[in-house]
């Protein structure tokens, strides 16, 4: 049987060495597991990439040198170790022996006494690694040193709400498919399941969560009755406002949650496009659990000759490519992931599919622009730009301090994760 934290320590060095996403290692680790062990697996990757510089920095002092070549995915089993102990509420006697333990699957059980030793000096000297640690900025707030910097440059005032906001857990939000439940309905079939939840009046489609709950256990999901989104994506459908009969683009449109909800507010012709065919398959499968249909187009944005048809759009979503540096609690790796020349190359690219698509929009038809990024590169400096180079687009404004300045919403995580939109007309 495969070893929960010898599959945790592979997975880690294949997502911060190697460069792989944690979306897709996890689910291929976890198909090596029993059901009731994956939970575990999840809660330990998640945990080491919330906290990897700390770690390292522990290591660094209890270490007389990394480990490195053959022997480098030990070094994330002693971050896995060392997480467990200073985290988790796994007995400490426990997580150490278990992290031994897991030397034997990975085929280096010469190492038990180098673990072993780590691991309990680590406990002997906690409290002074830790103080050691805190007067590091990276390990204090464990997030990169450029991104901290942008962060600082941006927020001055909130920067390290910021991060602190990125290392808890995000919270379940439900989109109640209008087309099945009012939202009031929803929530009493919710509280007939004995589901906590509470009801904010700013999102017309949510419902918050007080605790995640498997889907399996929310009143008819199975039949489309609601969607798992976080409440500032589910904004992107309602700035948009479709109607009955509108023809619509939503651009880079996978996994399909927002091309749902448009299809769920209207009776319109959609269509789903996306860079990445294997990706296309989530929103069709998201269209049929919701009885839904749309046109599911493969194509790149910014080369709109090779897919559109020549018909023109009255709506365009356009969520582009960006840092998604505003759902790093969601996803942890996009910390070690990202670099900071990613930033400029992400930009340019969001500009081109600016200029690109505007071309496919009526005279009188609404863009929508959307990130899932706090970086105002990709935010409002971004359509601050567009609109000094467009002469045809008209500034619409989503909140009374929306100025053409700084044109555009941002939201930061928090309540709902840091998103930014901005609404543009085509005079």
């Amino acid at each position: 049987m495969a070893n929960v934290r010898a599959l945790a320590a592979q997975t880690l060095f294949q997502v911060v060495d190697k460069g792989n996403s944690l979306s897709t290692q996890l689910p291929y680790a976890s198909q090596k597991l029993p059901l009731k062990d994956r939970a575990l697996l999840q809660q330990i990757c998640y945990g080491v990439l919330r906290y990897l510089p700390s770690l390292e920095n522990y290591c660094q002092q209890l270490l007389e040198q990394p480990l490195r070549g053959k022997r480098r995915v030990f070094q994330f089993l002693l971050y896995v170790g060392i997480y467990q102990l200073q985290h988790m509420r796994v007995p400490a006697h426990a997580a150490v022996a278990e992290t031994v333990n897991a030397l034997k699957p990975l085929g280096a059980p010469g190492m038990k006494g180098l673990v072993n030793a780590v691991l309990r000096n680590f406990q002997r000297q906690q409290a002074t690694l830790e103080q050691s640690a805190n007067d590091i900025l990276v390990c204090q707030y464990n997030h990169p040193s450029w991104f901290i910097k942008k962060l600082q440059a941006a927020y001055p005032d909130s920067w390290a709400e910021i991060l602190e906001a990125n290392q808890k857990q995000a919270p379940m939000w439900l989109r109640v498919n209008q087309r099945h439940d009012h939202t009031q309905a929803y929530s009493a079939r919710l509280d007939q399941a004995e589901i906590d939840h509470i009801l904010c009046n700013e999102y017309e489609d949510g419902i918050l969560l007080t605790h995640p709950v498997d889907v399996t256990k929310l009143p008819d999901f199975a039949h489309g009755a609601c969607s798992v989104q976080d409440a500032a994506a589910q904004m992107a459908a309602r700035l948009l406002a479709p109607q009955d009969g509108d023809n619509i683009l939503d651009a880079c449109a996978a996994p399909g949650g927002k091309t749902c909800h448009i299809l769920e507010l209207a009776d319109a012709n959609v269509t789903a496009l996306d860079a990445d065919e294997k990706r296309l398959e989530r929103v069709a499968d998201n269209l049929n659990r919701l009885s839904l249909e749309a046109d599911c187009v493969h194509g790149l944005a910014d080369e709109p000759n090779n897919w559109w048809q020549g018909e023109l759009f009255d709506r365009i979503l356009l969520d582009v490519p960006c840092s998604a540096t505003g759902v790093i609690r969601r996803h942890p790796d996009i910390k070690w992931l990202r670099r900071a020349t990613d930033i400029d190359e992400l930009a340019a690219l969001q500009a081109k599919i600016l200029d690109e698509i505007w071309p496919l929009l009526k005279p009188g038809g609404t863009l929508v622009y959307a990130t899932c990024s706090v970086l105002p590169q990709e935010n409002h400096q971004q359509i601050s730009a567009f609109l000094s180079r467009t002469g045809d687009a008209q500034h619409i404004a989503l909140h009374p301090e929306d100025k053409i300045e700084q044109p555009g919403l941002q939201l930061l995580p928090g309540t709902t994760d840091g998103f930014y939109y901005a609404k543009i007309q085509k005079q």
